[in-house]
């Protein structure tokens, strides 16, 4: 987990966007680690050549532009001691010669000269932004640490000798330290993440300059490389560890080249199902018609704008700014929590239950849909029964249908509910935010909060709320991989692969708009029951396209309902939330038919037709 955290002014910052830490544990060869250092190193990255020629050619519109290339090469640059080791000034005398995991890079002398004057020469002549002083101080410690290579040296590789290896080679290069001081100044993490800006742009590049700073704490001027056969004892040279257990671990299963065996599975290629399943008219198949009791919320209680995006773009992130995510998304804010998931999920139910009168031992039923749960034993509906009192309930268990949780959700408790003749208490929550990591898309898009419904008995005679309901899953394996989670692949942080995605939206809106199309008007009064729905409320997946999608499916925007601007994605929990906000806002101010779908990870889709009152929503 990564969770964020708040400065001291009380704003959220991620800490992993500035200070890099990959998770090695995941990492079974050298190749699969390289892969990742090229994804989000190399391939963001300009070499000095490129940034020096966009000088010369005049690419460069203002100086931040410059600032933010020279920055992201000096990432690259030191990459893999930035991810893998630390450096540490060390007396020769006292640096272990046997160790396997203290090491001695080979260091190879350039002359940074040219350049340096390039960049120099360059920066003069740019026009600055908003901020020229603090443009000033960032070109400084950038170029003093581009400057750097020059008495540092370059050459640390992902895997490099050992002291005694180094040995062996007489003429190896290294850092000697004249006049080091240990407590040479550097910025401590309170500084690189209490740092503030009115500028979002600038305030995300000076944090990257105070941890570029940080990977060389000594004086420059006092470096000097020479050969390993001409230190002294007395000399201080700037050796290796890893920076963790894990990193440790991973350089002697890199170094001993054997990988532990991965079998990867061959899928088979998807087949149509020989009869698809039709949607469940309550109606006709139950004899208990279930009835809407109650909706309540517990919403995240910190706001990330896009505005706090940007101000905490990841090393890895290419540019943005707060407009383009609200055009690319449709998203404004998205809203965190400290609250672990639990704690969200328990609120919300609470305020369900006590919205519907009911009390503990009448209910019959606890499920609880989320993707983001870590908890296997005991399942949450399980720990939720528990923390409500009730002490037996006829099931209670876990469902993980991503995006499509309601569906599944409201299903199951419609399910139940003839079993039991008791309400079921359905409860959607999810917590993305301390599994997104350093990826942007997932960033942009995903959001904390939780969402509960009651599900009971109607009285005799009466019309069922919940009058049809639909269930989906599976698809090709590039659809039913198209959001992963955990994935090792990015260092275990939740991935949305947007192609894909979009390809299953638009595979099962067409569908369900097709078999909707296909069923009666349940009050005769519409030719189908497509025609009757009063309103869309759509799983807030991203409302650029779900609007585009939708349309393409014969949805117009305007009977589509989005909260999705000042919510984020919060998958299962999404569309109870637009519910809540849809009768807080007037939108559902009497009982209406609602349509609402959902879709997303795993490939599953689903959708509920129900009746919705005003009156439900705690």
């Amino acid at each position: 987990m990564k969770p964020f955290v708040l400065d001291r002014y009380g704003r959220i910052v991620f800490p992993f966007n500035f200070l890099p830490e990959l998770d090695f544990s995941v990492f079974d060869t050298l190749e699969e680690f390289e892969a990742v250092i090229r994804r989000d190193f190399e391939d963001k990255a300009r070499t000095e050549t490129e940034i020096v020629g966009r000088l010369a050619e005049g690419d460069y519109r203002q100086r931040y532009w410059l600032l933010r290339d020279l920055a992201g090469h000096l990432f690259w640059i030191d990459r893999y001691a930035m991810t893998m080791y630390e450096r540490r000034p060390t007396r020769w005398r006292d640096v272990a010669r046997q160790r396997a995991d203290v090491f001695l890079p080979r260091l190879i002398d350039v002359d940074a000269g040219p350049a340096i004057g390039a960049l120099q020469a360059g920066y003069r002549g740019l026009p600055p932004g908003s901020d020229e002083r603090a443009e000033d101080v960032m070109f400084g410690i950038l170029l003093d640490v581009f400057r750097s290579r020059q008495t540092a040296g370059v050459g640390i590789a992902a895997l490099n000798p050992t002291v005694g290896e180094a040995l062996a080679r007489p003429d190896t290069l290294v850092c000697r330290l004249l006049n080091y001081a240990p407590d040479y100044p550097g910025y401590t993490v309170d500084d690189i993440l209490g740092y503030a800006h009115p500028v979002p742009e600038l305030e995300a590049l000076m944090r990257h300059a105070m941890v570029l700073h940080d990977q060389f704490r000594w004086d420059r001027e006092q470096a000097r490389l020479v050969s390993v056969k001409d230190l002294a004892d007395d000399d201080v040279v700037v050796v290796l560890h890893p920076r963790n257990a894990d990193v440790a671990r991973f350089i002697r299963r890199a170094r001993d080249g054997q990988p532990r065996p991965l079998i990867t599975p061959r899928p088979s290629p998807p087949r149509t199902p020989v009869t698809p399943c039709a949607p469940v008219d309550v109606r006709a198949r139950f004899t208990v018609m279930p009835r809407l009791e109650a909706l309540a919320v517990c919403k995240g209680e910190r706001a990330c704008t896009n505005e706090d995006l940007v101000r905490n773009a990841a090393y890895c992130w290419s540019p943005m700014t707060a407009e383009e995510i609200r055009a690319k998304t449709g998203i404004v804010q998205r809203l965190y929590t400290e609250l672990t998931l639990e704690e969200l999920a328990l609120r919300a139910a609470r305020a369900a239950l006590v919205k519907s009168g009911r009390q503990p031992e009448e209910i019959g039923a606890v499920l609880f849909c989320s993707c983001t749960s870590t908890r296997a034993c005991p399942s949450v509906a399980a720990w939720i029964s528990g923390q409500l009192g009730i002490l037996q309930t006829h099931a209670s268990y876990d469902l993980v249908a991503a995006c499509a949780g309601l569906a599944y959700g409201l299903s199951q408790a419609a399910r139940l509910l003839q079993e039991t003749g008791r309400p079921a208490l359905v409860v959607c929550a999810e917590k993305f935010s301390d599994k997104i990591g350093t990826v942007r898309a997932s960033r942009m898009i995903f959001g904390d909060s939780a969402g509960a419904l009651v599900l009971g008995p109607a009285p005799a005679g009466a019309p069922p709320d919940l009058e049809v309901f639909q269930t989906y899953a599976s698809g090709p394996m590039s659809e039913v991989e198209s959001i992963i989670w955990p994935n090792p692949t990015f260092d275990n942080s939740i991935t949305v692969h947007g192609p894909e995605v979009r390809a299953l939206v638009s595979r099962y809106l067409s569908q369900m708009v097709g078999e909707l199309s296909a069923l009666p008007d349940p009050d005769g009064r519409a030719r189908s029951l497509l025609e009757s729905i009063d309103l869309v409320v759509p799983h807030q997946a991203n409302k650029t396209m779900v609007t585009n999608l939708a349309r393409g499916a014969g949805l117009p925007a305007e009977r589509l309902y989005f909260n999705i601007e000042r919510i984020g994605n919060t998958s299962a929990a999404s569309i109870p939330l637009a519910l809540h906000d849809a009768v807080r806002e007037g939108v559902i101010d009497r009982p209406l038919r609602v349509f609402a779908p959902g879709f997303g990870a795993g490939a599953v889709g689903g959708y509920v037709v129900m009746r919705v009152a005003p009156a439900i929503a705690a």
